[in-house]
Formats: structure tokens, sequence, C-alpha cells
């Protein structure tokens, strides 16, 4: 220790400055190293060595996604998107994607003899969702029907069991 201290008073005022910062801030003790101390790892001098190589922007773009935990809501958006090449022209044309909540990818049709014709087809459309987004997390698909009027409450509404009353 006491030959650092004899490094340091040699130095400049402006130098022991920057040395004493560059301890605090940069984490890294200034010692006098002579090349007999100096310990060399021949993997980290090798120019072409193991991680060295430059990356591209998609392995890096791919790396930050998975360490932020982005992977899942980006095949989500990603299966919605590509909704009309994973379930067919024709079938895309009368239905859509509403929504994905708990693992559970709701489509909304647009008769209900569209979504009972898709429920036939969901062991199909459940395969290629596993297969090309398996990060999505899509565990079952609901097939919603077209929306109709609820006579349940309003101006329509009746009390009692409604019009059921009469058949039985």
């Amino acid at each position: 220790m006491a030959e650092v201290n004899q490094g340091r008073d040699s130095l400049s005022e402006s130098a022991r400055v920057y040395v004493r910062f560059k301890e605090l801030f940069g984490g890294q003790k200034h010692y006098a190293k002579s090349k007999r101390n100096r310990k060399t790892d021949p993997a980290e001098s090798v120019p072409f060595g193991h991680g060295r190589d430059p990356k591209g922007v998609g392995d890096v773009l791919g790396t930050l996604t998975s360490q932020l935990g982005w992977d899942s809501p980006l095949a989500q958006s990603d299966l919605v998107a590509n909704w009309k090449e994973l379930a067919g022209e024709e079938t895309a044309n009368h239905s859509s994607p509403v929504g994905i909540e708990q693992g559970v990818l709701s489509v909304q049709c647009e008769s209900t003899a569209w979504a009972t014709q898709l429920r036939l087809m969901r062991v199909d459309i459940m395969t290629h969702i596993a297969v090309r987004y398996p990060e999505a997390g899509i565990e079952s698909i609901r097939f919603l029907g077209p929306n109709v009027p609820t006579f349940k409450r309003g101006p329509r509404s009746v009390q009692g069991r409604g019009v059921r009353d009469t058949y039985g």
C-alpha cells in the first residue's frame, strides 16, 4: 500500500484527483503493474475469440425482449396481427380475434354458423398456434357468436320467467 501512495505522490495534483475519482466511481484501484505481475488470459486476447464477434440487431433485440419478459405479449400481438394467415383467408373474413385473457383467445364470429364451424376446427387452430406461437401461452380458444339483443333489461323486459312460462 505504501508503494501505491508513493506512486500517487509523484503525480501532479490533477492526476491524483483523477486517480481518486477513478477509485471512487470506477470501482477499480490504481496499482502500478509491472509486466511480471500481469496475468493475461490467452482466450481474451484472441481477436476472434468467444464473445468477441459482433451481433446482429435481431439477436440483440431477441435477447432484450426475453430479458425484459416481453416474449409472451409480443407473441400474442403477432398472433392477433397474423390471424388471416393462421385461420385461413375465408375464415378470417368472417371472424376476428377480440383479445387474450389468462391464456384464452376470444374470437368474435360473424354468425352462429361460423362460430360452430370454428368450434369444429378448434383442434387444428390450436395446433397451428402451438407450433407458430409457443411463447403466446394460449391454452384454449373461445368462439363468440354475434352480439344479439337481450330482453333481461330494457323496455322489452318481462317480469318473471317471460315467454317460457306458456310452455310448461
